[in-house]
């Protein structure tokens, strides 16, 4: 499985939250939805999620091995810096 694509998407607002992204794999399957947050030491991804009745949030895709996990989260923080340093356009 190889990671194909990566769009961000800067959220231009205060808080913790600092971007939404999407990633594709193989070109053929894709999943929206993953934030990159600002914790207190770094930056780390978060994966899509719902909200249980019981008010717990349970991820709806996620990597299944740490090698995956660690792929993903050096990838997409890697996009989200060339994002950062990229103005935008309506500036």
């Amino acid at each position: 499985m190889t990671i194909t694509d990566i769009r961000v998407r800067k959220i231009n607002s205060e808080g913790r939250m600092k971007a939404v992204v999407s990633v594709t794999f193989d070109d053929a399957f894709v999943v929206h939805d993953i934030k990159v947050i600002e914790g207190q030491d770094k930056l780390f991804i978060a994966m899509p999620s719902r909200k249980t009745p019981e008010g717990e949030f349970k991820d709806i895709a996620h990597p299944i091995n740490a090698e995956t996990r660690e792929l993903l989260h050096s990838r997409i923080l890697e996009k989200y810096q060339e994002a950062m340093d990229t103005p935008d356009e309506a500036e």
